[in-house]
């Protein structure tokens, strides 16, 4: 009886969340009291710690115990990297993605979409491009293409605005700009004469 109690509960706080905190907390904190290794109810518990309340801390204790628990879940990692990737924690992010792409039953293409958004948030376009276009490949429904297509797009804009900003200005000869000033100054003489 006590673990269906501990799902039920652990299934109303995935129900009410985001839209019904107060219902979704409570639930939660049912469900950590029966169950307090319980990986599903730790990994909302720290998503709602940081995206609602903005404790991440807080958030990241409850990613890392989820990951003690169970390294093997699966589940775990796609959350837990955005977080790091979100919370500028790049070195960590990127360690765990290294770990993470090798776990059994792992979805490879949220990992890659994951570590496209890590090179996004360095500022590493062309390697984002390259992680994204790898996520493509390991996707296997037409939505998340459409959804990578998106992002794809989004990372290109910035690559090339990026560009422009790198472009250096070749400079203007001093003499031209001289011999400008000093034509428009004799038209205007020529003129009053």
């Amino acid at each position: 009886m006590e673990n269906n109690l501990h799902n039920i509960y652990l299934f109303r706080a995935i129900e009410a969340y985001p839209y019904e905190l107060a219902k979704a907390i409570e639930a939660l904190n049912y469900a950590l009291s029966y169950e307090p290794n319980n990986v599903k109810a730790l990994c909302l518990m720290a998503k709602v710690q940081s995206e609602q309340l903005g404790n991440y801390k807080a958030a990241k204790e409850y990613y890392e115990n989820a990951l003690a628990i169970n390294m093997d879940n699966p589940d775990i990692y796609p959350e837990f990297i955005r977080f790091l990737v979100n919370s500028h924690d790049f070195d960590e992010a990127q360690k765990l993605i290294d770990f993470a792409i090798n776990v059994k039953g792992i979805d490879k293409a949220g990992i890659k979409l994951a570590q496209g958004y890590l090179y996004e948030a360095l500022s590493e376009f062309e390697k984002a491009e390259d992680a994204l276009k790898e996520a493509k490949m390991f996707g296997l429904n037409s939505e998340f293409d459409y959804f990578v297509d998106e992002v794809i797009a989004r990372v290109s804009k910035k690559r090339k605005l990026q560009n422009n900003k790198n472009r250096v200005k070749e400079p203007v000869e001093k003499k031209e700009v001289e011999a400008t000033s000093n034509n428009w100054f004799k038209n205007r003489l020529n003129n009053l004469l």
